[in-house]
């Protein structure tokens, strides 16, 4: 993670991904390279190679949107890539902004609340900022205060819950990544990635491929300890009124046993008293806990 050359850093990841038979080249001989070499990055988007050189090394860094959308044709980026991309390349301010504060909506920590199925609001480094008993209940590192990247490649609890473990953390790390966009400097991200790449290869890895996507509503599988298989959907909303801020809820089809089971969840949170200490603890968290962005 250069943290000077996003550009650079971004062609050269993705272009290791591209096989160079899916870009109509015709492979001969030995290849030294995985993907596409930049050559030839530079014939199927219609540029010199020394502008292309140029765009890689960090020397350009002002590429023009024509520009950038055939790179994008040439490296296969879908949509959420291809406007990541051209953020790389808009202007930045040069001042340097102080970490701002994520602070949860009083409506949305209300409605937290009221909701019968697992819920919570995460921050831009995805950050649990608030969560009711429910989610909580389906995983303790739901609660406020947690960070779900972090519980997802370090805590073995959290990642006993994923059946498909690989596919989750390939999805949750390109949302990270078009989560954070162009802002590497901050502190908050700088540390965090740190520890993940120190503490997971697998991270590193994914990491390194440099994938984007949109945080988006998806379905999971999830293997709770007591409960045991349960295939869920997990919507993203945006939060209006604040920046970099989603409700994260969980739910079943109606009628499934994986409904069946999220109903003894709320029986069991129920039976436990856990509503009346949850809502206490939410206030509490949201009294003390405002994460810093």
């Amino acid at each position: 993670m250069s943290g000077d050359n996003l550009i650079g850093d971004y062609l050269r990841a993705r272009r290791a991904q591209v096989r160079p038979e899916d870009a109509g080249v015709r492979v001969t001989g030995v290849r030294r390279v995985a993907g596409l070499r930049r050559e030839e990055v530079a014939m199927l988007a219609g540029v010199s190679n020394d502008y292309y050189l140029r765009l890689e090394q960090g020397r350009d860094r002002n590429p023009s949107v024509q520009v950038l959308e055939s790179l994008a044709r040439v490296l296969r980026l879908d949509d959420d890539a291809t406007d990541y991309l051209i953020g790389l390349a808009a202007p930045k301010p040069r001042r340097r902004r102080r970490p701002r504060r994520e602070v949860v909506p009083a409506g949305i920590r209300e409605l937290l609340g009221t909701l019968t199925v697992p819920a919570f609001v995460e921050g831009r480094y995805f950050d649990v900022l608030a969560a009711n008993d429910l989610a909580v209940a389906l995983s303790p590192r739901m609660r406020a205060g947690e960070n779900r990247i972090r519980a997802v490649f370090l805590d073995p609890a959290e990642r006993a819950l994923f059946p498909a473990w690989d596919e989750a953390t390939a999805m949750l790390v390109a949302a990270f990544r078009e989560s954070v966009g162009t802002e590497t400097g901050d502190p908050r991200f700088v540390e965090l990635v740190g520890e993940l790449s120190i503490g997971s290869e697998r991270f590193r890895q994914l990491w390194a491929r440099h994938d984007v996507h949109t945080r988006e509503g998806a379905t999971t599988e999830i293997d709770h300890p007591q409960l045991g298989r349960l295939t869920l959907r997990r919507e993203k909303l945006i939060i209006t009124g604040v920046t970099d801020q989603v409700l994260a809820v969980y739910h079943a089809a109606p009628g499934s046993p994986s409904a069946e089971k999220l109903s003894l969840l709320a029986s069991s949170a129920l039976t436990a008293g856990a509503p009346a200490r949850g809502s206490s603890a939410l206030a509490r968290s949201q009294g003390r806990g405002e994460l810093p962005a």
